[in-house]
């Protein structure tokens, strides 16, 4: 099978959803398909996997980037002519990627998947305070319905963002795939960090957050809890991992708590070195709530680290509530109390570390990704067996999206 990924963003920028659509054509790779990721980008760059075809686009500045971006309305003639001997697309963003897919592979019977990735009511609230809510949520439902119908397949990482969907006006049926995790990293990793390097002590109880530092995270809202938590208990840390727009922001309000010695940043990590950090610490912490599937949870789970989470789509569908971790409502009182609860309390969490290792295998990547192409053939066949007086009535409704 011939799979192609299309994205408006890959690597090397670094985000949960670059790293899953690597790590998901790698072990279709390991199946046997062809997987070629389209995007935009220098057409000579040199990346470190076979078939990412970049087409040339202009440069986006974007409070969400951190690097150059680059985008475009068109593929190049290479990228469109080695798309249309694709068996299925795969895409990843709708803006863009969406739209060219549209564009490019409709016409010739190419069936077409749409992964939901963000939630970008959410994140419109996050990177344009200015605009009213209403306008954010406006622009979400005017936009991704039509979409959702003018493509063949439509696939939520979790049941919380496909009611997410449905609310939007989504009136087509949605299929739940969970985004995979490599497990095998994680349950082989050894060696630990060293927390001296933090200023950490052996008997300190570390709570560690993994992930990008922007203003979609929560995270003055995280810090101001941990002070809160850390005043009445002493050997309480956090430690940061990561980078992004807020790291200067969140330095300075860190440093306004009066316990800065106790919040450490380690700023951007290889991805590969992320198992030792989850090796180091005791629980795994986010405030965060525009998530939709969160890998950096799993990957924690995986590590036997319970997870305290605040009580929305995506965290609250992997996060057992009392088993695998807590779920808190987005009050700093309702966060901080569950906090110094699963801190103070080793038998709970370690108890909870058990079962996170548990929960965490049933989205191993070996399991997700047979389900993915399971949803591939369906698909390919339905594309297939279609009746030549819908291939107008799509063509029209195509016409409509564009």
């Amino acid at each position: 099978m011939r799979i192609g990924m299309m994205a408006d963003i890959y690597k090397p920028y670094v985000s949960g959803v670059t790293n899953h659509i690597a790590l998901t054509k790698m072990a279709l790779e390991q199946h046997g398909h062809e997987v070629f990721v389209f995007t935009f980008g220098d057409e000579v760059e040199e990346d470190d996997e076979t078939n990412v075809i970049r087409s040339p686009g202009f440069p986006l500045a974007l409070p969400v980037a951190d690097m150059d971006i680059r985008v475009s309305l068109r593929y190049s003639r290479r990228a469109q002519q080695l798309l249309r001997t694709m068996d299925v697309v795969h895409v990843h963003h709708p803006s863009l990627s969406g739209r060219l897919a549209l564009r490019y592979c409709k016409p010739r019977n190419i069936p077409i998947i749409y992964t939901n990735h963000t939630r970008y009511d959410l994140y419109a609230q996050a990177y344009l305070p200015w605009m009213p809510d209403v306008l954010g949520e406006a622009f979400v439902k005017a936009f991704l319905p039509p979409f959702c119908r003018a493509v063949d397949m439509v696939i939520a990482p979790s049941e919380g963002l496909r009611s997410v969907l449905l609310q939007a006006g989504v009136d087509v049926p949605i299929h739940v795939v969970p985004n995979g995790v490599d497990l095998a990293p994680i349950e082989a990793c050894l060696e630990s960090v060293p927390r001296v390097g933090f200023g950490f002590r052996e008997d300190d109880v570390v709570l560690l957050y993994v992930g990008r530092l922007g203003p979609e995270k929560n995270l003055p809202f995280l810090i101001r809890s941990f002070a809160g938590a850390a005043r009445a208990y002493d050997n309480l840390r956090l430690l940061l991992v990561g980078d992004g727009p807020e790291m200067d922001n969140l330095i300075d309000r860190v440093n306004l708590t009066g316990i800065a010695e106790r919040i450490r940043f380690a700023g951007l990590v290889p991805y590969e070195d992320i198992p030792c950090y989850l090796k180091m610490a005791n629980i795994f912490v986010t405030a965060s709530v525009t998530e939709v599937h969160p890998l950096t949870l799993i990957e924690a789970m995986a590590a036997g680290l319970p997870i305290l989470g605040i009580e929305s789509p995506g965290v609250g569908d992997i996060i057992q509530d009392g088993k695998t971790g807590y779920l808190a409502e987005e009050d700093i009182a309702s966060f901080t109390a569950k906090m110094v609860r699963i801190a103070t309390n080793s038998d709970e969490w370690k108890a909870m570390s058990l079962e996170a290792k548990t929960e965490a295998q049933k989205y191993a990547i070996e399991a997700t990704t047979a389900e993915l192409l399971r949803q591939y053939q369906m698909v390919i066949h339905g594309a297939k067996t279609r009746p030549r007086s819908l291939q107008s009535q799509i063509l029209r409704a195509l016409d409509r999206v564009r």
